[in-house]
C-alpha cells in the first residue's frame, strides 16, 4: 500500500493522462463500432442469410489474437492511436451487431402487425416500435462491447497509444505489483463506470440520448483538434522497449536534443513493446528514433549476417553496415555499457562450490537447478550455444518470465538464472555473476537507431545524441536501473540527474 501511495503521489499527473488516453480510445472505438454495427443490423434484419454471413465474418475477426492483429496493422497504418482504434472496433462490432440483430428480429409478430395496421411507414415503424423494443438488447450489446474494449485497450500501450495498459505492462516487466494493481483497478473501475453510464443512456429517449452522444463527440473531437493545433511544428518521436532501462535512455535522448535545440519538441513513448514492434514502427515512420542493441541487430533484425563478434567495435561496425545496406538506416555510435547476457548464481551456491567463472559450472552441472527466460533457453546465443561452448548439461531447467525467475532464485527455488549485465535485480538479490571466461556471449551495446532519411534531415539531432557515444558504464546503468526499477524513482528524473552529474546537461 505504501508503494501504491508513493506512485500515486509522484506519478499522479501521468496516471490522470493515462486514464484520459484510455477513455478517449475506448469511447472513439465504441462510437465507431456502434455506427457500423447498428445500421448494418437494421439493413440486414430482413435478410437472414446475409446477416448470418456478416455474423460469421465478425466472429472470425474476433478470434484473431489481439497481438497478432496489432502486428498486422503496424506496417499498414503505423503505430499509436489509429491501429489501436481499428483493432478495438474490429473486436467490438460483433457483440453490438449480434445483439441489435437479435433484438430487431425477435419482436412479437403481433406488435409488428399492429404497427402496420396503424398505417406506420417502414421508417416510422422502425423508429417508433422496433428500435424501442430492441433497445434493451442493443444496450446489452454495447455494454458487452464496452467492457471488452476497456480490457483490450490495455494492449494499446504496446504500440505507443498509451492508456492504463502502460502500468500493467510495466508492472509485469519490472515485477512491480503496485503498478499492476493501479493499472488493473483503474481499468476495472472504468468498466464499471461506463457500464453504469450506458445503462443510464439506455433509459433516455432517442432525442436526449442523441444530444448526450453528440456532446460527447464534440468534446472528444475538440480535445483532439486542440492537441493537434497546439502541437509544435517540429516534433520528434522517440520510443523505447518495455522496462526501466529503455525509458531512461529515451529520456536522455530527449533532454540532450531539447537542450541543444529548444525549437524541437521531443515526444517520448516508453514501454512500447518488443523489438519487432519498434523496428516496424521505425520503418513505417511512426517513430523517429529508438535505442537498439548491437547484438540484437545481428541476432534478430538483419539477414544473412554472421553472428556477433566478441569485439564490441567489430560487432557495432557489422551491425551498422548491415542496417544501412538492408534497411537504409543510420546507427549512431554506441554507449560504453554492455547489456549482454549473464549467468548468475546465489551467493551460497557460489561459496559452497567456489564458483567464479562459467567454466566452473562443469564441476557441478548436475547440481544446477536453473531458471531461464524462454528466449534464452531456445536461442542459439543462449543456453543451447552456452551448453556447447562449455560442454555441460544442467541438472534441471525451468523456463519462466524474466521477472519471475529472479523471484524464484530469491526464494531459493532455483540456484542459477540467466539475466542481463545491467539488471538491477543482480544487486537487489546480491547474486554472483559468473565470468564468461570463454567469451561466448556477444556484446550488446545500446545506440540510437533512425532512418537515413531522418538522419539526413536532422544532422543537429545526430550531433546531440553522439554526445552519449562511449559514455555510461555498465555499473552506471545498473545503478540507474536500480533507482527506477527497485526504488521506483521516475525515469525522467533519474536520466536528467545523471546527465547533469556527467556535465552533459546544464542544471536549470
Amino acid at each position: 500500500m505504501q508503494q501504491i501511495n508513493h506512485i500515486l503521489q509522484t506519478q499522479g499527473g501521468e496516471i490522470v493522462q493515462s486514464i484520459g488516453q484510455h477513455i478517449g480510445l475506448s469511447l472513439i472505438s465504441l462510437l465507431i463500432a456502434a455506427l457500423i454495427a447498428i445500421p448494418l443490423a437494421i439493413v440486414l434484419m430482413t435478410h437472414q442469410r446475409a446477416a448470418n454471413v456478416a455474423l460469421q465474418i465478425t466472429s472470425v475477426l474476433q478470434t484473431i489474437p489481439s497481438l497478432a492483429l496489432l502486428g498486422i496493422l503496424i506496417p499498414i497504418v503505423g503505430i499509436g492511436t489509429v491501429p489501436s482504434i481499428i483493432a478495438l472496433v474490429i473486436y467490438a462490432v460483433m457483440p453490438i451487431f449480434q445483439n441489435t440483430y437479435s433484438g430487431l428480429t425477435t419482436i412479437d409478430p403481433d406488435l409488428e402487425e399492429a404497427a402496420e395496421a396503424f398505417g406506420l411507414s417502414r421508417r416510422k415503424k422502425l423508429v417508433r416500435v422496433e428500435l424501442p423494443l430492441a433497445m434493451p438488447m442493443i444496450i446489452s450489446g454495447i455494454r458487452i462491447a464496452m467492457v471488452m474494449i476497456i480490457g483490450t485497450a490495455t494492449l494499446a500501450a504496446l504500440i505507443g497509444a498509451g492508456g492504463l495498459g502502460t502500468y500493467i505492462l510495466l508492472g509485469i516487466e519490472t515485477n512491480n505489483n503496485a503498478l499492476l494493481i493501479i493499472g488493473a483497478v483503474l481499468s476495472a473501475a472504468l468498466a464499471l463506470l461506463f457500464g453504469a453510464a450506458i445503462d443510464w443512456l439506455g433509459k433516455l429517449s432517442f432525442k436526449r440520448a442523441g444530444i448526450v452522444l453528440g456532446v460527447a463527440v464534440v468534446l472528444i473531437s475538440g480535445v483532439a483538434g486542440y492537441r493537434r493545433i497546439v502541437q509544435p511544428q517540429t516534433t520528434i518521436t522517440i520510443a523505447g522497449k518495455l522496462g526501466g532501462e529503455p525509458e531512461i535512455l529515451i529520456n536522455m535522448y530527449k533532454d540532450l536534443i531539447e537542450q541543444d535545440h529548444p525549437n524541437i519538441k521531443v515526444q517520448t513513448k516508453p514501454n512500447f513493446g518488443a523489438t519487432t514492434f519498434l523496428f516496424k514502427a521505425l520503418q513505417s515512420g511512426s517513430i523517429d528514433i529508438y535505442p537498439e542493441f548491437t547484438g540484437t541487430v545481428l541476432e534478430s533484425l538483419v539477414k544473412g549476417q554472421s553472428s556477433a563478434d566478441h569485439d564490441p567495435q567489430v560487432t557495432y561496425q557489422r551491425a551498422a553496415k548491415a542496417l544501412k545496406s538492408q534497411y537504409q538506416m543510420t546507427y549512431l555510435k554506441p554507449m560504453q555499457y554492455q547489456n549482454g547476457y549473464a549467468i548468475a548464481v546465489t551467493p551460497q551456491f557460489a561459496k559452497q562450490y567456489h564458483l567464479k567463472k562459467v567454466s566452473d559450472l562443469q564441476r557441478v552441472a548436475t547440481k544446477v537447478h536453473a531458471g531461464f527466460d524462454p528466449d534464452f533457453y531456445q536461442q542459439s546465443a543462449g543456453y543451447p550455444g552456452l551448453r556447447k561452448a562449455y560442454n555441460f548439461k544442467f541438472g534441471t531447467i525451468k523456463t519462466m518470465e524474466p521477472s519471475i525467475r529472479y523471484q524464484a532464485i530469491a526464494h531459493k527455488r532455483i540456484n542459477l538464472v540467466d539475466g542481463y549485465t545491467t539488471d538491477p535485480e543482480l544487486r537487489e538479490y546480491h547474486l554472483v555473476v559468473l565470468k564468461d571466461d570463454r567469451h561466448f556471449f556477444p556484446p550488446y551495446q545500446g545506440a540510437p537507431l533512425m532512418t537515413e532519411q531522418f538522419a539526413t534531415a536532422h544532422p543537429e539531432v545526430r550531433e546531440s545524441l553522439n554526445k552519449l557515444a562511449g559514455k555510461v558504464t555498465t555499473s552506471d546503468m545498473r545503478q540507474l536501473n536500480y533507482l527506477v526499477t527497485v526504488k521506483h524513482e521516475k525515469a525522467a528524473t533519474v536520466a536528467r540527474e545523471y546527465l547533469q552529474r556527467q556535465g552533459l546537461l546544464t542544471k536549470k
